[in-house]
């Protein structure tokens, strides 16, 4: 093929390419274009401005080596150091100057004006006013970015993607989200890299102590999150988790077949469910919400640990018709509780797996696996990935930790390659950008967890995950990083992981859960790194990352 010179609209885009590139027709055009531009201007060398661009200043001073990219839109007075770029789409207005090395990321508007709203006439009547924006030097402003009237940016200054910046920000500030708030110093020595030797370091350290942090968990007749806390289904089942990830063995307060009995005579026979301690189950077939529904998860996993199943079919699952689960799936909470309508499918769908194994076969009414993959594949938002809508009060935190939930017990766990891939790659690195659950010292188990997994899921299925470059791969690696790191000081000898800060599930202090998740979380984490073998362990319950059967249909038995 013959090699074709970049057309103008290739430079529009990617204008850091013209200074080596271009011709020198193309190189006079630009010329001409400068010149062109109304007002008073000043540009200064090796500079371009975009053919496509709407530039009309009433004052530019354009620094040395700046560029104002394709379809970007400049009124006012602009005036730039040395080294600027106003990217793609970028919206420049009202009285804004910028020190040397700034960088303004596509979509970003600086709004260096304002209107009046004075009650006596109608807002396009209202006067403007400006008291105009100040970046300084050295400054990156991330995609998506709003700067308003009045705001001074420090020198050395992080603007993170989609911020809305309504105050100053001082000198070597790391800022992020709406309105902006500062995250940290830019100066801060971020937490270190995990290195080759931390990993099974740790992993060493947990199986060490793995006997301990259980038995102090154990009350003399029952497990307990934590000292002190009332005992719990789950807290057993977690200390099976646990002991099989860090011993291949049953947990030593009893023998594996004591375990067995013990859990297995949880399970309603009736109903297939399993109740909480002193809890009586409700009478709706297969509930909406409760401890049961978990528990069709984590009983279910710790039998299967143990070697053996459920002793009954959860009934509810068995008996539903392919209406009636159609009926149920639209009643879901999509636009105010993503997170419960994603455990409602995640229990559903896990019930079913069980159902499912029964060498007795009748796991489920003909068609209904079929008829929920079905439903959820036509549902799922194009642009996202994901099922249900953000909110403003909580952004995107019901729909991804919906989404983590519902995947985890349909597409991943039956062996499904999930739809949108890429899209919930965006809205997920989106979401964990969000400092109200990933600000320094905010991050707990469940979020991290829900990042995690949805990252590990669709890199898998993009032929991107650990080591290869791909789709995102380096903010992936990075945020991975970042994380294994943090979760790596989080451990607590002799008691293991707490679930996180603040009131959010068991709080801040280890116990089971948190333990059996963030082990499962390292996992994951190092796993995006490629550095999952260093552990020594591989999640096989709940938190398993190999698929537990081999599609919707799928009839095979407990050993197939």
């Amino acid at each position: 093929m013959d090699h074709q010179e970049p057309s103008v609209r290739h430079f529009d885009h990617c204008p850091w390419l013209f200074a080596e590139d271009a011709t020198e027709e193309q190189r006079l055009a630009q010329r001409e274009r400068q010149r062109a531009i109304d007002g008073d201007s000043e540009i200064g060398e090796r500079c371009y401005v975009a053919e496509s661009a709407a530039v009309f200043p009433d004052r530019l001073r354009l620094g040395a080596g700046s560029y104002i990219a394709a379809h970007a839109y400049v009124t006012g007075e602009l005036a730039t150091g040395a080294d600027c770029t106003l990217n793609p789409f970028t919206t420049v207005r009202g009285a804004v100057a910028l020190g040397d090395g700034v960088r303004i990321g596509a979509h970003t508007s600086l709004l260096g004006f304002n209107h009046s709203m004075d009650p006596d006439r109608p807002v396009f009547r209202q006067p403007l006013t400006s008291r105009g924006i100040k970046i300084g030097d050295d400054v990156w402003i991330g995609s998506h970015v709003v700067v308003v009237d009045g705001v001074t940016v420090g020198d050395h200054c992080v603007i993170g993607a989609g911020a809305v910046v309504t105050k100053d920000l001082p000198a070597w500030t790391v800022a992020a989200g709406n309105p902006a708030r500062p995250v940290r110093d830019r100066r801060d020595t971020p937490p270190p890299p995990a290195v080759g030797t931390d990993l099974s370091r740790f992993a060493d350290t947990a199986r060490a102590q793995a006997p301990d942090l259980l038995a102090r968990c154990w009350d003399g007749e029952r497990y307990v999150d934590r000292p002190g806390a009332a005992p719990t289904v789950r807290a057993h089942c977690d200390a099976v988790e646990i002991a099989d990830l860090l011993l291949d063995s049953a947990p030593g307060q009893l023998a594996a077949d004591e375990h067995r009995g013990r859990l297995a005579a949880l399970q309603d026979p009736g109903t297939g469910l399993v109740p909480e301690f002193g809890e009586s189950l409700p009478d709706d077939g297969f509930p909406g919400e409760g401890a049961a529904l978990y528990h069709v998860l984590c009983v279910g996993y710790a039998l299967d640990l143990l070697g053996v199943g459920l002793p009954h079919p959860v009934r509810g699952v068995q008996e539903m018709t392919v209406p009636q689960l159609v009926a149920r799936l639209e009643e879901l909470p999509w636009r105010d509780g993503a997170w419960g309508a994603g455990a409602w499918i995640d229990s559903w769908a896990t019930a079913a797996h069980w159902n499912l194994r029964r060498p007795q076969g009748g796991g489920t009414e003909p068609g209904a696996p079929e008829a929920l993959f079905g439903w959820l594949l036509t549902r799922a938002d194009p642009w996202t990935g994901m099922w249900g809508v953000p909110s403003p009060g909580a952004g995107r935190l019901q729909v991804v930790n919906g989404y983590y939930r519902l995947t985890r017990g349909s597409f991943a766990q039956f062996g499904l390659p999930v739809p949108h891939p890429e899209r919930v790659v965006d809205a997920v690195l989106d979401h964990a950008r969000d400092t109200r659950y990933f600000g320094t010292g905010r991050e707990n188990a469940c979020n991290v967890l829900d990042v995690a997994h949805p990252l590990w899921l669709c890199t898998g299925q993009l032929g991107t995950g650990a080591g290869g470059a791909g789709y995102r791969t380096a903010e992936i690696r990075a945020w991975a990083e970042r994380q294994l790191a943090l979760a790596l000081t989080r451990w607590r000898d002799g008691r293991g992981f707490g679930f996180g800060p603040g009131t959010a599930g068991p709080g801040p202090e280890p116990g089971l859960q948190g333990t059996e998740m963030w082990l499962a979380i390292v996992w994951l984490l190092a796993d995006l790194l490629g550095r999952s073998d260093e552990l020594g362990y591989r999640p096989r319950g709940i938190h398993r990352p190999d698929a537990a059967r081999g599609g919707a249909g799928d009839q095979r038995g407990p050993d197939g």
